[in-house]
């Protein structure tokens, strides 16, 4: 009898304890399931990481899944509508398999803060929404905000076989002063230089990166040789030797500009104050491009660099052609260099940007004639600008 009772309390528990077990699991799948929503809208772009864009127009990417056929669909952009059929010919739609339905679009964003909503609805008037905000970068403008100007200077006084000169260092020192001082230009000077220094150091330049708006200004100041023969310039560096029928010591303009050309920097102006400097053109001729003062008081200076610095520019200005040109007195500037400063110093008049016009103009007078124009990739309507600093 006890027997019997105990095994009736054992199978009593035992059912109670499986009751009770059966519920518990039943009010946890109740609690953690959710029924899937009736329409819904992935943004695959921009995806909740992508907030800010550099372009206006954007491609924009979208997945549809409904339990029911899609019936509408709708695109906005800050509250207005730019698509609003499954037949817009603005939404492409391509097969996916992920998705119901997969579209393809593009937006023109507004600079600044952009609201995009993509809503969908299906035949038994279930809804589906999904929003996404991005902010539009003007990148040109952020550029411009951005930019940096350069400067590298190459000026000898001393040389192993040639004569020393008195003035190339003092004037490639107050020429880098007035460019950092003034225009806010990043400025390197390398001083007494031999050859392989220059063509080194103009080999780390076309290794950097440049913003589409940066400039490079590259000076070479000190002695400068021409050979009648091969109608060939050369720059002169502190080992060049003075016998050397080969040229093999000296730099030829030739590879100077081929390397200035293939720096990737968009906008250089190549200033040498050197004999013979004239040969940097093949042609010799003058190619400048002088005129009044140009003064934009009706833009900002914003707009005013895009428009100066639209195309690419591949600008020199020498001291002379094919001849001598002066030294300068001890302790002074050569006639070249203090016209070139002098042009600096105008600070571009009333807008406070001197262009490449402007300072040519200032290099009119000097005997011999300056030369200018230009090489390589140049690009007709370009220029280079010196913004005077705030």
């Amino acid at each position: 009898m006890n027997q019997l009772i105990f095994i009736l309390t054992a199978l009593f528990i035992a059912f109670s304890s499986y009751g009770q077990e059966d519920e518990v699991i039943t009010e946890k799948i109740y609690v953690n399931f959710i029924p899937p929503e009736p329409v819904e809208v992935t943004w695959l772009y921009p995806s909740t990481k992508d907030t800010i864009v550099f372009h206006e127009e954007i491609q924009l990417r979208i997945g549809i899944n409904s339990n029911a056929e899609i019936e509408k669909l709708s695109l906005l952009l800050n509250g207005i509508p730019t698509a609003t059929s499954l037949d817009d010919i603005k939404l492409v739609q391509k097969s996916h398999p992920d998705f119901d339905i997969y579209i393809e679009t593009k937006a023109i964003l507004n600079e600044g803060g952009n609201i995009l909503k993509f809503v969908s609805s299906s035949v038994n008037d279930d809804i589906g929404s999904s929003e996404r905000t991005l902010v539009m970068v003007n990148s040109d403008k952020l550029a411009i905000e951005n930019r940096n100007d350069y400067a590298l200077l190459f000026a000898t006084d001393e040389y192993d076989e040639w004569t020393d000169l008195r003035n190339p260092i003092n004037d490639a020192r107050t020429i880098a002063k007035e460019l950092a001082d003034n225009y806010d230009f990043k400025v390197e000077i390398v001083e007494n230089y031999n050859q392989d220094e220059v063509l080194i150091k103009i080999k780390e330049y076309a290794s950097r990166e440049y913003n589409k708006y940066d400039q490079l200004f590259i000076f070479f100041a000190g002695h400068g040789q021409f050979d009648e023969l091969l109608a060939q310039g050369y720059i002169v560096s502190k080992d060049s030797k003075k016998d050397d029928a080969a040229k093999s010591t000296y730099i030829p303009h030739g590879v100077l500009r081929s390397a200035i050309n293939n720096i990737p920097s968009d906008h250089v102006l190549l200033v040498m104050d050197v004999c013979y400097g004239g040969s940097f053109d093949p042609s010799i001729t003058d190619g400048s491009s002088r005129g009044e003062r140009d003064i934009y008081s009706e833009i900002d200076l914003n707009e005013f660099i895009e428009r100066r610095l639209k195309f690419k520019t591949r600008k020199y200005i020498t001291s002379g052609g094919l001849q001598y040109v002066p030294d300068g007195r001890p302790g002074m500037h050569s006639p070249f260099a203090s016209k070139v400063l002098e042009g600096l110093r105008s600070y571009g008049g009333k807008d406070n940007v001197l262009t490449l016009p402007e300072l040519n103009s200032w290099l009119d007078r000097i005997d011999p004639e300056p030369r200018s124009g230009s090489f390589g990739n140049d690009e007709p309507g370009s220029d280079f600008i010196f913004i005077v600093k705030e």
